[in-house]
């Protein structure tokens, strides 16, 4: 797509990189027909191309609407274009070049500026684990919208952390939200680990991996976020004391493994992202190494038949696409997939479901519906967004796959 830049973005780091990605864009409209809010309001520029269009504009120096902005406040960043785009167009870098140009033009209603600052910083704070717990004393009093955002009891489990030392080492985020939401993840992630021979370590100064600020437009905030997690992580990285960074929630290691190309520009943290990235896995990564270790150790009990919907952030972020459902069939496990719609957004999208919660539960339900003729005792998903926003429309548990498998071994 041809492009002529504004004078104002010509030579700029922004500028540069948004004119390289629209020139690949060869308009063909492929990318419509996996896009969920195209699918849903059949408006162009509710979808990739149009909105393509509408960051070509901002970048060509035209003017800049509210209606821009909600038009790209609208999109999920599933990035299911990028992985139906025969042309490699990067999407998601693209539009988050456009919502931070966008940002800083159009003033907000108030509002929503408040939403999206409690979002960012009280997502990210340390009072919000002590404000989760009083959620969850007053639950049965709050409204069905707030009710849906805090989960009910913890399992007995939640907090148990394996404490024998191994000679095999790896680092794990525990997240932002997750530690508080559901504590569960991260100590079943562990116990998994252990009971394959790997010691799970944790750096207390590592925090949010940085998409949520990002993805609201403050994308400084989020790479401060970054280079906070690479200084937590660098004294265990540069003396090869850990083999991997696991990450458990599909959202945080798509932001991990982009943060070479996020901090490029930075002399001080180039080299030191590269070294992160080339060591981040997924936990899903690691089942080709543990299916051996952990079958002798599995038991009958348990769920077995399972609906897994794979998050955007793993099969459209990472790439990531069969791995679970194979191992954990190796493992003996019944894994289906929805026979239709797999490939779509759940509507989750980090904080999607608050900021756009009429088309975000749309998108739920519809999931939902294509799960349900699976008959699953257990829906399994592979990040914490997707397993809390599924879990308010179903009575079917849903839970992280790690959980179901740390359930199964002796």
């Amino acid at each position: 797509m041809q492009t002529t830049l504004a004078p104002e973005f010509h030579g700029t780091r922004e500028g540069t990189e948004a004119e390289a990605i629209l020139r690949k864009c060869v308009h063909c409209g492929f990318c419509t027909a996996t896009c969920p809010t195209y699918q849903l309001l059949g408006d162009e520029l509710d979808g990739p191309r149009g909105r393509i269009y509408l960051i070509k504009q901002v970048m060509e120096g035209k003017p800049v609407t509210r209606a821009t902005q909600q038009h790209l406040d609208r999109c999920l960043t599933c990035r299911n274009c990028e992985s139906t785009c025969p042309s490699g167009v990067q999407y998601g870098h693209l539009v988050e070049i456009g919502r931070k140009v966008v940002e800083e033009r159009v003033e907000r209603p108030a509002g929503e500026k408040a939403v999206r600052w409690l979002l960012k910083e009280g997502l990210t704070s340390a009072l919000f684990a002590p404000a989760m717990k009083l959620g969850q004393l007053a639950r049965p009093l709050l409204p069905e919208a707030l009710k849906n955002k805090v989960p009910g009891k913890m399992p007995a489990q939640a907090h148990r952390w394996p404490n024998r030392e191994h000679e095999r080492k790896v680092l794990m985020l525990m997240g932002c939200v997750q530690p508080a939401m559901m504590p569960n993840v991260n100590s079943a992630t562990a116990r998994v680990l252990d009971a394959a021979g790997i010691q799970t370590l944790v750096a207390d100064e590592a925090g949010c991996c940085g998409a949520l600020r990002t993805h609201l437009g403050d994308v400084d905030g989020g790479l401060d976020d970054m280079r906070r997690n690479v200084d937590a992580w660098w004294p265990l990285v540069s003396t090869g004391k850990v083999e991997a960074i696991v990450m458990n929630a599909s959202a945080c290691g798509a932001q991990v493994k982009d943060y070479a190309h996020a901090l490029a520009h930075d002399p001080a943290y180039a080299e030191r992202a590269r070294r992160i990235v080339s060591l981040t896995k997924d936990i899903s990564e690691l089942l080709p190494d543990l299916v051996p270790r952990l079958k002798p150790k599995l038991r009958a009990r348990g769920a077995r038949k399972l609906a897994f919907h794979p998050p955007c952030t793993l099969q459209h972020g990472q790439q990531l696409r069969g791995g679970v459902e194979m191992h954990l069939a190796a493992l003996g496990f019944d894994v289906q997939l929805a026979t239709s719609e797999s490939h779509l957004c759940c509507g989750s999208a980090g904080t999607y479901s608050v900021l756009q919660p009429e088309l975000s539960y749309q998108l739920r339900d519809r999931k939902l519906a294509n799960l349900a003729p699976l008959q699953a005792e257990v829906i399994v998903s592979a990040n914490i967004g997707c397993i809390q926003h599924l879990g308010t429309g179903t009575t079917t548990p849903v839970k992280h796959w790690i959980e179901v498998l740390d359930e199964a071994l002796a």
